[in-house]
């Protein structure tokens, strides 16, 4: 018989019942039932309940064991009695009589519970991570984690796609972040950089001929965190193509990942055919580029409801700019003045003077609240009738420039949909938003800047660069969204040189700067560069999408805090006098 086991926890049934086994794992839990002692036995695979009585001269060793002691435990398999068999357990038909006990590794007292995976501080949870990774839902993330990359990987491999590694130690390159900086201890006063992205590698692999190219990638950012972006480090689906056009792009991966959703979603509808939505399209209806679908409510533009009316706040806005407007977000079974009322206080605590809204009650004519009575029962009823209310609804209104009040009117349609229960749960609603702005405005350097990837390709090539302002170019740019999560961003690539150097100038940088910064790519781009594009998915928020939990850590096997710390290695941590030594470093105290 085998030292350590002969099945794992999770693998006896009622076939085995009367062979001797052998298990090994961790107590899991014990229980003392009338002088027999029950013990459920855990390891990566599942759980076995065992039981030992007191005749038996291991007992006693077996009882003053802590959980989570690594034990060893080799008895008769015996069937259980149609009462006590456990239907949600996999070994749930029987249980091990145990015959002999050996301890492999006794546990101190635990600093956190394993059973029952009660609430427990984050910072211990971090500290003492590989007892937190033993509770059985993050255990469980974590291999769904693992078998989601397993199936992108077999999905692109069926599709035609190669996985090619991309250089860890890189330049720098501005991708919209800070850069994690490595020193040179050989060129002294010098850095690499932690990749952002494969970004430059993957346009040459195709530069270079490779045509299909994927990578389970990880990417460096030095950046705050937040709930769905951790600090530090993060992975994703990144891939490229060449001679395609964007559609190319969205017909080649969306059943991708549409596959990934359906495999992995326990049974949730996902979208089928996924929506192009243009960017500017996406504000003015939800708020947001990254809009959660699974939200009914639309939004529209109701000017001209209030241009003229006798509700002066708004209708003065309209005189003062032309280019102010009014949006309306209908709420289906809002119309009550406590859920109005609520919405109104919700908006002043966002920082809003308040919310504007009017809501229809039955034999009132007209709609109801201040803003009704001001605009009149004809322009009430218009507003009602352009987004299909009736008795029993509500609309909410927002006034002003709508590129300073898009987002809050965005965060107020969410709030509506998930008050009054619109948010269908249960599906994964995708799209791709398309035609993002090329550039933006920089307030605080006053300059022109890209919007998104520098390395896009402007709708109109080389000549719109020329003749049109800026800021109303659109890139061949798009990003892919499901339930209000930005889960992968492409383009096409920008891949002339005398292209690429223009989109640069008219954020400020010299044909030298470009050469400088990016010599890899512009030269590649002199010697025959194929028309390419390609995407990356973040593989961290897709998984914490299937697993249905609403941050990041939940999903990830050793993270940092929210301080960008690892408080289970103490990273970062000080370096010592030889180590800046050999790096020609010196560390500057903050005053």
């Amino acid at each position: 018989m085998h030292a350590y086991r002969t099945h794992n926890c999770g693998q006896l049934r009622a076939g085995d019942v009367g062979n001797t086994a052998r298990l090994s794992g961790w107590v899991h839990r014990k229980r003392d039932h009338g002088g027999l002692l029950f013990i459920d036995l855990r390891d990566h695979y599942g759980l076995t309940q065992c039981v030992i009585t007191p005749s038996n001269p291991q007992f006693a060793k077996l009882e003053r064991l802590r959980v989570e002691t690594v034990v060893t435990l080799t008895g008769e398999v015996v069937a259980r009695d149609g009462a006590t068999k456990n239907p949600n357990l996999a070994t749930g038909d029987i249980e091990l009589k145990v015959a002999d006990v050996t301890v492999l590794s006794e546990s101190e007292e635990l600093p956190l519970p394993v059973f029952a995976e009660p609430e427990y501080p984050e910072d211990v949870r971090l500290k003492y991570r590989f007892l937190d990774l033993r509770r059985e839902t993050l255990h469980a993330n974590i291999v769904k984690r693992t078998n989601v990359i397993s199936s992108m990987r077999r999905r692109m491999a069926e599709i035609g796609f190669a996985e090619y590694s991309t250089p860890i130690l890189t330049a720098s390159s501005p991708e919209g972040a800070r850069d994690f900086l490595v020193p040179s201890r050989i060129h002294p006063g010098k850095f690499f950089a932690l990749p952002q992205a494969p970004q430059q590698y993957k346009q040459l692999l195709m530069v270079a001929g490779f045509d299909r190219y994927f990578q389970i990638a990880p990417c460096f950012r030095d950046e705050d965190p937040r709930a769905d972006r951790l600090p530090g480090e993060f992975y994703q689906l990144d891939l490229e193509m060449s001679f395609v056009t964007q559609e190319d792009v969205w017909d080649t991966m969306e059943p991708v990942l549409r596959g990934v959703f359906e495999e992995f979603g326990d049974g949730k509808k996902v979208t089928q055919k996924f929506p192009r939505i243009p960017y500017d399209e996406a504000v003015r209806k939800y708020g947001s580029d990254k809009p959660d679908l699974r939200n009914p409510i639309v939004m529209g533009e109701v000017s001209e409801q209030f241009r003229g009316s006798g509700f002066k706040v708004f209708a003065g806005m309209l005189d003062k700019d032309p280019k102010n407007q009014v949006w309306g977000i209908p709420a289906p079974d809002g119309g009550s003045r406590a859920f109005c009322d609520k919405m109104n206080s919700w908006a002043q605590q966002q920082g809003q003077p308040g919310l504007g809204y009017i809501f229809w009650r039955e034999g009132e004519e007209g709609g109801a609240g201040p803003v009704a009575k001001n605009i009149g029962p004809e322009r009430t009823e218009a507003i009602r009738k352009q987004f299909d209310l009736k008795v029993g609804d509500a609309c909410f209104f927002v006034a002003g420039l709508p590129s300073t009040f898009y987002r809050f009117a965005g965060e107020a349609r969410n709030r509506v949909g998930a008050d009054l229960n619109l948010v269908d749960e249960n599906q994964f609603a995708c799209c791709w938003i398309v035609d993002f702005p090329f550039y933006e405005y920089n307030e605080d350097e006053k300059r022109i800047d890209f919007a998104h990837n520098p390395f896009s390709m402007p709708q109109g090539g080389m000549e719109t660069l020329q003749k049109n302002d800026p800021l109303t170019i659109k890139a061949y740019q798009y990003d892919m969204v499901c339930n209000g999560y930005e889960i992968a961003s492409g383009s096409i690539r920008n891949a002339s040189p005398e292209t690429m150097v223009k989109a640069f100038e008219l954020t400020g940088l010299t044909k030298a700067d470009v050469e400088q910064q990016f010599g890899g790519m512009y030269r590649a781009f002199q010697y025959g560069a194929p028309p390419h594009g390609g995407m990356a998915a973040g593989v961290d928020r897709i998984v914490m999408l299937v697993c249905g939990v609403q941050n990041l850590r939940e999903i990830t096997l050793f993270p940092m805090n929210q301080q960008a710390q690892d408080l289970l290695m103490g990273a970062p941590s000080e370096a010592t006098l030889k180590q800046l030594r050999e790096l020609n470093i010196r560390v500057i105290e903050k005053k």
